[in-house]
């Protein structure tokens, strides 16, 4: 009977392995719903181990699903209750559903088994915080920086307790010093305007609110100190709030409605933004400025026929800017609507004709739909404007292969690399047109220039190898086809030519093996494979 019990508990462990491997194997496959089904899978036949449930947390903790996560690390502590990160990942799994009470106390058990997890003591400060217990947050946080004295969340924690505990001058210290650090830094910020709200010393709430809205327009802490500092000081601040109030006590105000939208605007609030310049058009439906915004508002919330009608508005309107046509000519690139775009940049060079950047994408787009000469014409005309242009001399050289005129292709791909020896469009330019040409000599050397620069792309180091393979070096050939492998498992040239390079070799299996795979990718090379394609 015990030599049962062995051979069972051995079996158990075995196929919890199968099931923990498989898991691995989806997992890194990127494939997580299906892992956590063989984790599960290996709970549901009794065979579970403290490294099922460990991973199954992990995964669950990755998806989003924090309440079975914590069910998860509950089962892994259960089976390992001195194991300190099955608790500190408990912890984290409770706080992010909200359940501070019992991350606390996870957070406490994390710290108590394991001193020095200077992360278990910055979640056990912050829990104290959330649960009000001010004090004990102070005593976690000093904690943390007797492990590591400069952790800026430490010093934060720190004095946040203390301004919970009333020491406002402590806390507004620290919160000063970590602004020294990093001027940026929202929080410290935001605390401070709170401090001197308290201490009513608007001076200091309205220098941090400037500072804080300046970095966040629609900071909600900036926004009360500048109000409170407003009313105190009986001024007024140009920022959504203000304007909200403004425009709520006097509603024919039309800057406050315009400056509405753009703060909306400006935060992203689209559609926020799109109802407070409507309310501006009724007050200014002849405001140009006000239609072009609110097609760029319409454009975000992928209202193009809007859009369109916004910019078309404003152009009918007149005024010497050129954003709505430049907008409308963007917005029509992006949906594809090359004409319509290629009509509003000649718009622009009509009304501007130094618009470099709009001549630039009108060439471009004519590149795109091999139109040659008129995009040669174009960036032409913009080197003329700004002779050392990398981007114009890249696209006018294709523009002259695309016209066959080869020679003064080579010669501006000769031009790019005299000004710049390490340009990779000039060098990626001359290996094309060395392979058109079969001069595979030079192609060889163009790329291998790009290889040594770095350009380490698959179809690089695939012609690279190809080049090798035609000069009669299948070594050489094979290890760049293998690189190239390495970043495109699935490149059905590399692995046909590899395979080829092995056969000669004798490698008949591992040959095999390569034009299985090509096959797989793509199963239309097997035509012809048993004899000539049937019509």
């Amino acid at each position: 009977m015990s030599a049962i019990g062995i051979n069972a508990a051995e079996s158990n462990a075995k196929n919890a392995s199968g099931h923990l491997a498989r898991a691995v194997t989806l997992h890194l496959a990127g494939k997580r719903e299906e892992a956590l089904k063989q984790l599960q899978g290996a709970v549901a036949a009794g065979q579970a181990s403290a490294e099922v449930y460990r991973a199954m947390g992990h995964i669950q903790f990755e998806i989003g699903e924090f309440a079975q996560a914590e069910k998860s690390y509950r089962a892994l502590v259960k089976l390992k209750p001195q194991y300190a990160m099955g608790w500190f990942n408990l912890a984290v799994s409770l706080e992010r559903a909200g359940n501070w009470e019992q991350a606390l106390e996870a957070f406490h058990k994390a710290c108590s088994l394991e001193p020095a997890n200077l992360d278990a003591h910055l979640g056990l400060g912050i829990a104290h915080l959330r649960v009000e217990d001010p004090k004990s947050a102070l005593f976690s946080f000093e904690r943390c920086l007797e492990l590591s004295p400069d952790h800026e969340d430490a010093f934060f924690g720190k004095a946040a307790a203390m301004q919970s505990l009333g020491h406002t001058e402590e806390a507004a210290q620290i919160y000063e010093q970590l602004l020294e650090r990093n001027p940026e830094s929202e929080e410290p910020l935001s605390n401070l305007i709170l401090i001197g709200l308290a201490k009513e010393d608007f001076d200091m709430v309205r220098e941090y609110s400037e500072r804080l809205l300046e970095m966040r327009p629609d900071s909600t802490v900036a926004l009360e100190g500048l109000a409170a500092w407003s009313a105190a000081a009986q001024e007024h601040a140009l920022t959504a709030k203000f304007c909200t109030l403004l425009v709520s006590a006097v509603p024919g105000h039309f800057e406050g409605w315009f400056n509405l939208g753009l703060a909306h605007q400006k935060a992203s609030r689209w559609e926020q933004a799109a109802e407070a310049y409507q309310e501006a058009l009724k007050l200014k439906p002849e405001s140009s400025e006000i239609h072009t915004n609110l097609g760029i508002v319409c454009d975000q919330l992928g209202d193009t026929a809007g859009a369109r009608r916004a910019y078309e508005h404003a152009m009918k309107l007149g005024g010497d800017t050129l954003a709505p046509v430049w907008n409308l000519a963007l917005m029509f690139e992006h949906a594809g609507q090359f004409e319509d775009a290629e009509k509003c940049y000649k718009q622009v060079l009509d009304r501007s004709p130094k618009e470099e950047d709009a001549r630039f994408r009108l060439g471009f787009l004519r590149l795109q739909r091999e139109d040659y000469r008129g995009a040669a014409e174009a960036f032409e005309a913009c080197l003329k404007q700004r002779q050392q242009w990398p981007e114009a001399q890249a696209n006018l050289a294709l523009a002259y292969s695309g016209l066959g005129e080869r020679d003064k292709a080579a010669n501006l791909y000769e031009k790019m690399l005299d000004a710049d020896p390490k340009s990779l469009d000039a060098l990626r330019g001359l290996a094309a047109m060395a392979i058109q040409a079969s001069d595979f000599d030079s192609a060889l050397e163009h790329h291998i220039r790009l290889i040594d620069l770095g350009e380490k792309s698959p179809e690089v180091l695939y012609n690279a190898g190809l080049m090798y393979e035609k000069g009669g070096q299948p070594d050489k050939a094979a290890k760049l086809y293998r690189d190239a492998l390495a970043q495109q498992p699935d490149m059905p040239e590399a692995l046909l030519n590899l395979g080829r390079i092995l056969d000669s070799m004798g490698k008949s299996d591992e040959a095999r093996t390569c034009w299985s795979k090509a096959l797989e990718s793509e199963p239309e090379l097997a035509q012809g494979y048993f004899g000539p394609t049937i019509e």
